[in-house]
């Protein structure tokens, strides 16, 4: 017991690194950097479209998925192809910062909203043009990746 000159060990829990790997929560930290760089450009990227036209239709949001699409295609064809970037490096800028970059639920409720007004036009067309355009866009970014 305490008072017979035993050395008491206490155990400590160790920190979270040690218990979910360090690789890991190195990994984890990256895309947590990036996801708040892209959605620091996002906002900053969408405010400063949509401000700029003069329409209620949402530019700005599109703009961004655009730019994000082609850009994922890009970075993902170009780092398979040439092998440049490290598993860190794509987690950070595909998971992390377009990830945070591009936005399907400002998408999906930008539509919600344009159906719960009955504003069909709007809903329509960006539902097809989001859709033809950012696939066109990935596929365009991949293919520029692989050539590069």
């Amino acid at each position: 017991g305490p008072g017979s000159g035993e050395k008491i060990t206490l155990r400590r829990t160790p920190p979270a690194a040690h218990l979910i790997g360090t690789a890991l929560m190195e990994k984890i930290i990256l895309i947590a950097f990036a996801g708040t760089l892209g959605t620091l450009a996002r906002y900053g990227l969408a405010s400063y479209v949509q401000r700029n036209v003069s329409t209620t239709f949402p530019w700005g949001v599109f703009t961004v998925n655009m730019i994000g699409a082609f850009a994922f295609g890009l970075v993902w064809a170009y780092s398979e192809s040439h092998g440049w970037v490290s598993e860190n490096m794509r987690a950070f800028m595909l998971a992390g910062f377009m990830g945070a970059f591009t936005t399907f639920s400002t998408f999906a409720f930008d539509n919600a909203e344009f159906a719960r007004i009955s504003h069909w036009q709007f809903f329509l067309t960006n539902v097809l043009l989001t859709n033809a355009a950012g696939i066109t866009l990935a596929l365009i970014g991949f293919r520029a990746g692989k050539a590069i």
